[in-house]
């Protein structure tokens, strides 16, 4: 952006959001920042050089625009400060610029969580056990945030909502979409129960083995999603030779994965996954 511009302030969404309409063309725009709505009001003015705003954006999709500016006129004000006291207990705990699309996403997840506990409707989460083991850090922090609105709202907020409140505190920090959180939790579920049918086994939720196998498969998975290099494993010959079941059924869930993914698995990998399935069905057999 070029020269200093100013911002006409249509509406306040939260003490991070505003919206605003940009000179003579009068295109809407979303200002996101830390405390850039705190004492601001409609008619007001922002200019474009204020160290406040992070982000400024507009969706040029027309419907996805009448999408967001139909949420940010629903929004619950109550909603919003709460929206806010989260997200500044994430700046504490993290460094770094948050995901955008927290600002907008996670006042959207409160407010329709809240319509549904006070509508007595099941909040069932099946990822819950891995959610909590593969982020534990986020997870105190959604704990600290179900807790928030609870009080806000005299509700109770139950466990399971605190597992998806962890998905949006994860989201917002690393910049990865929910919704591809949740697409690995639901593969990482799907892997567990591949094993589990295949060697006419259970994992109890919660026990040593089964968290292993959730830490090493989701580990597995993400470095699947987001680093596309190469892996070496230098006992992979090894491994195919003398684990032959155990890499067999590694290559089946590796299928599994590729499938679901879209992405390739390296051999390596499935090799590292291979040996981690012999070490669990060892340590099974000698307890």
């Amino acid at each position: 952006m070029s020269g200093t511009e100013t911002f006409k302030v249509i509406r306040v969404i939260g003490n991070n959001v505003v919206m605003v309409q940009r000179g003579i063309s009068e295109l809407e725009y979303v200002i996101l920042g830390k405390g850039i709505g705190f004492g601001t009001k409609p008619g007001g003015a922002i200019i474009s050089d204020d160290p406040r705003i992070e982000k400024l954006f507009k969706l040029e999709d027309r419907e996805q625009w009448s999408q967001y500016h139909h949420l940010l006129e629903d929004f619950d004000p109550k909603v919003l400060e709460i929206t806010d006291e989260i997200l500044n207990s994430i700046t504490q705990e993290f460094q770094g610029r948050l995901n955008e699309k927290v600002y907008l996403a996670l006042p959207s997840h409160i407010q329709f969580t809240i319509y549904r506990i006070r509508k007595g409707m099941d909040i069932i989460n099946p990822f819950l056990e891995e959610t909590k083991i593969s982020f534990p850090k986020e997870y105190e922090i959604a704990l600290r945030a179900a807790e928030m609105i609870g009080r806000a709202f005299n509700i109770e907020v139950p466990e399971d909502e605190v597992g998806f409140l962890t998905y949006h505190v994860y989201s917002a920090v690393s910049h990865v979409p929910v919704g591809q959180l949740v697409k690995a939790s639901n593969l990482v579920g799907h892997l567990v129960s591949i094993i589990e049918r295949e060697r006419g086994m259970e994992f109890k939720n919660g026990s040593m083995e089964h968290v292993r196998l959730l830490m090493h498969l989701r580990f597995s998975v993400d470095r699947i999603l987001n680093q596309p290099v190469k892996v070496d494993n230098p006992f992979a010959e090894e491994i195919r030779t003398k684990f032959t079941e155990e890499y067999g059924l590694a290559k089946r869930l590796a299928e599994t994965m590729e499938t679901d993914l879209g992405q390739p698995v390296p051999e390596a990998e499935i090799c590292f996954l291979a040996m981690h399935l012999y070490r669990l069905f060892r340590r099974r057999l000698t307890q």
